[in-house]
């Protein structure tokens, strides 16, 4: 799903009424300096990729900064509402003004704008996200079905996100990192034991588990006896969970593998008749 450049939402609120944010200096293009500009501070978006961000600065040295940024006046200073990415790369290119459209939007609608800004593109890590999601909720009172017109996103995506901020410390941070994803998260989180989290959080870094395979020993670690709940997965088991999937996937129905030592056994579930008849042909019977 694309979330470039200015969203909807975004658009809706750039072009609100003038009782509701202030004044509008117009769309006039301003030349500032670069040292006069800085970022809000309450925007959700910590980390910046520093590959992107090069790649950026490359094509502002080029072609110099094509979008305006937005900014606000505090005193001395502009504040930045959206556009933080290219005033980051066109100082690193080395530019000693940047263009702007200076706008007096009230700190609330400033703020506000800000956050969806930075939520309608790509490089938040999930945590930021949810911070950000969680910010409109509690200080605009923005319902989940409002901020999902916005950024352009389901409501289902906007609540398990959310969710994310209920993770645990381990988790939380792995996803900052770039570690695991939401996916993985979300297999962490459905074990209720902190235990059971941190042993299945240590087997998807460790083994490099895919999100399906992460659901998997979600349920077998939930549904295994206490004393054998935390036990570290073994490299066998995790080869075993692979192919299961892998028939499941080939056949195109659940498929369940139980295995002891050597030998186990293989369960192929099928919904109707029809469904039968169509594994039937699948092994030429």
């Amino acid at each position: 799903m694309s979330k470039k450049g200015l969203g909807k939402g975004l658009g809706a609120l750039l072009d609100m009424s003038q009782s509701d944010i202030g004044t509008d200096d117009n769309n006039k293009i301003s030349e500032l300096k670069i040292t006069d500009v800085e970022p809000n501070r309450q925007q959700p978006r910590k980390k910046f990729d520093e590959e992107k961000l090069n790649a950026l600065a490359d094509s502002i040295a080029k072609h110099g900064v094509i979008q305006p940024i937005i900014v606000t006046k505090s005193n001395d200073r502009y504040i930045i509402t959206a556009g933080e990415r290219r005033w980051r790369a066109a100082k690193k290119a080395g530019l000693s003004t940047i263009p702007a459209i200076i706008r007096e939007y009230s700190d609330k609608i400033s703020y506000q704008i800000a956050l969806i800004e930075n939520l309608q593109r790509e490089d938040l890590n999930p945590i930021e996200e949810a911070m950000g999601i969680k910010q409109l909720m509690d200080e605009f009172s923005m319902t989940q079905e409002e901020i999902s017109e916005k950024i352009g996103r389901s409501r289902s995506s906007i609540a398990n996100t959310t969710r994310l901020l209920n993770a645990s410390e381990d988790v939380r941070q792995a996803l900052i990192d770039g570690t695991i994803t939401s996916g993985h998260a979300r297999a962490v989180m459905s074990v209720t034991s902190p235990e059971g989290q941190t042993a299945l959080l240590n087997s998807i870094i460790e083994n490099d588990l895919n999100v399906r395979q992460s659901e998997a020993m979600a349920k077998r670690i939930s549904a295994e006896k206490p004393k054998k709940a935390f036990a570290p997965l073994s490299a066998y088991d995790i080869e075993i969970d692979r192919i299961q999937n892998k028939i499941s996937s080939s056949l195109g129905t659940k498929v369940t593998i139980s295995h002891s030592g050597k030998k186990g056994k293989i369960q192929i579930e099928y919904y109707s008749d029809e469904d039968l008849e169509r594994l039937m042909e699948i092994f030429g019977i």
